[in-house]
């Protein structure tokens, strides 16, 4: 791990790009499983993203709130978690947008393609990992990025496969096509980690706040889209099995590489 870090000699706005790239590679990979697995069980795409929602949930607290606290006290994380979670609702409010299983919500916008209110609704659910992962470069703890990192970009694997595989479900095009519809999802992770990493670059007063922000944003979408959606079709337990896997998976990475 120590010379992971110190090979990452390198400004940490273009380590956050970095950290983008590499979620996004690995959320690209998972999307591009479909061409070689075409009909996954939604048993199997529940407890995935059952999985994605336990990482997500502990990376939350071990690489953002903790560190946040640790750095700029209570509040400021506490501000930027209500925050974070105010402009997520705010988004799932106001922004048209369509999910695999719950279907339509937001404005009434009819002359959108269904295609690009699929593709509004990942953008808000990803953007968060990405914010996430650069507002750790950006601090310089570049420990607490790898991890969140690896973590981001682990679970981004069976939700890169999950979109895809629901964008063919949903008759949006065949396998290659529901394939780049995945790789889509994962693209507004680049800009959003050279911004995290930016903003508490330049502004270090904003690091506990953005970390604050970032967790905030996570915790919205896995209590309010991902933990729904694992349960809309019965696989109930599944879905929980899969979210203790992720959680044990996280902290076995904060542990390993800490």
């Amino acid at each position: 791990m120590e010379a992971v870090i110190e090979a990452l000699d390198g400004h940490p706005v273009w380590l956050g790009l970095v950290g983008g790239l590499v979620i996004a590679a690995l959320n690209m990979g998972g999307a591009f499983v479909l061409l070689l697995w075409p009909r996954p069980s939604p048993r199997f795409l529940d407890a995935a993203l059952g999985f994605a929602a336990g990482v997500m949930l502990t990376a939350s607290f071990t690489s953002l709130i903790l560190p946040g606290i640790e750095y700029g006290g209570l509040l400021p994380v506490l501000g930027g978690l209500a925050l974070g979670a105010l402009v997520m609702d705010a988004g799932d409010r106001w922004l048209p947008h369509e999910h695999f299983v719950k279907g339509h919500e937001g404005p009434d916008v009819q002359r959108i393609r269904r295609v690009w209110l699929f593709i509004i609704a990942i953008t808000l659910h990803n953007m968060p990992e990405g914010l996430a992962v650069g507002v750790n470069f950006g601090s310089g703890h570049y420990r607490e990025a790898i991890q969140l990192m690896l973590a981001i970009g682990i679970q981004n694997i069976p939700e890169g496969l999950s979109v895809a595989v629901s964008s063919l479900s949903a008759g949006l095009g065949a396998r290659f096509y529901a394939s780049m519809v995945g790789v889509r999802s994962g693209l507004v992770e680049i800009p959003a980690a050279v911004l995290g990493a930016a903003l508490v670059h330049y502004v270090a007063m904003l690091l506990p706040w953005a970390m604050g922000f970032a967790a905030g944003a996570m915790l919205y979408v896995i209590s309010h889209e991902i933990l729904p959606e694992t349960h809309r079709m019965g696989h109930e337990r599944l879905a929980t099995l899969g979210t203790m896997l992720g959680i044990i998976v996280m902290l076995t990475l904060d542990v390993a590489l800490g």
